[in-house]
């Protein structure tokens, strides 16, 4: 089978095309490098020794888009491409309505126009908003509390609309919760740009020298520590379920959803230890204001996808630290 990897240099995409390639699958990319580095496709191919095809463009470029649907007879997608973090999209709405949405209808429109059926969407945990209770189930209640939460959500409601106007399509929704790590190689990981959105990069970039100390956003939330409890999984553990995903599609199931989480929460600084115990050092933080859009609570009942596709996450809190931190100790400045 040949799959489309929208998004397919960065961090989540590349883990993905690794795993993709090392089961088998043929790998087309589409990245438009915006927020990653073709270096990262460069190591995909040498970790697993198979090769990729790489198209650097924009989902919004229409022509470019068709050129690939065009030369590449796709049997499946992996939708993966999108601006991600929370507080740029507070600060940048349009910016994140525009190009996640406008890129997923045009995405969409050409899968359509080229007989492509089989869609796995990178959702997000986001759209659940501000929970009443935790472990979050998929039939919770849907309402982001964000612009870039928001985005996640009305594409979600335009592929359940696209599958009801045109059955044929068969599309897995995955709704991640918080992914750290990297390949346990050190040669592919998370690199972004400027100062971190995400946590575990920023600690791993203070634990190495290159940022003097990580800001921890608020410490009065309702949890035991005062600071935010989210789940996190292990790239790979993510990314293996969506190949369970793949499978699951070839079942014809209609639009299936699905959390991707441990079902485990940590606190933000019982992270800032696990991470200090795994680097033989403390790390230094700071606390400052809440984050806008920021939740105190978020963890997942994965139960139904290890129910109905026969997944669930393996790797521990221990692991995805030491992962993480011979990433960033093996790639100091990134690719």
């Amino acid at each position: 089978m040949k799959i489309l990897v929208t998004g397919g240099a960065g961090y989540i995409g590349s883990h993905a095309c690794l795993e993709l390639l090392e089961a088998g699958y043929e790998v087309i990319v589409i990245d438009n490098l915006s927020n990653s580095k073709e270096e990262s496709l460069t190591r995909v191919q040498e970790l697993t020794d198979k090769e990729l095809k790489f198209y650097k463009a924009d989902l919004l470029d229409r022509e470019a888009l068709d050129k690939v649907f065009k030369e590449q007879a796709i049997d499946a997608v992996m939708h993966f491409a999108g601006l991600k973090a929370v507080g740029e999209s507070v600060s940048m709405p349009l910016g994140y309505y525009h190009n996640n949405i406008t890129g997923t209808l045009m995405l969409c429109e050409a899968m359509k126009k080229h007989g492509v059926r089989d869609l796995v969407f990178s959702s997000s945990a986001t759209v659940y908003g501000d929970p009443d209770r935790v472990p979050i189930t998929e039939d919770f209640p849907l309402r982001a509390t964000n612009p870039y939460g928001q985005t996640k959500l009305m594409i979600e409601q335009i592929l359940q609309d696209l599958h009801v106007a045109d059955d044929s399509f068969n599309i897995a929704i995955l709704r991640y919760f918080n992914p750290i790590g990297a390949h346990k190689s050190g040669r592919i990981g998370e690199d972004p740009n400027g100062i971190p959105n995400n946590l575990v990069p920023y600690i791993t970039q203070v634990a190495s020298g290159k940022m003097r100390e990580l800001r921890v956003f608020g410490d009065d939330y309702p949890t035991p520590d005062g600071t935010g409890v989210r789940d996190y999984i292990h790239v790979v553990d993510l990314v293996l379920g969506h190949l369970k995903a793949l499978d699951k599609l070839q079942t014809n199931p209609g639009v299936v959803i699905y959390n991707l989480g441990t079902g485990q929460g940590y606190s933000v600084l019982e992270m800032v230890d696990a991470f200090s115990k795994v680097v033989g050092k403390p790390i230094p933080y700071k606390v400052t204001d809440r984050r806008q859009g920021d939740i105190p609570t978020c963890f997942a009942d994965p139960t139904k996808a290890k129910k109905e596709l026969s997944w669930t996450a393996t790797m521990g809190l221990t692991q995805m630290c030491e992962d993480s931190w011979r990433w960033q100790s093996n790639n100091p400045d990134g690719y």
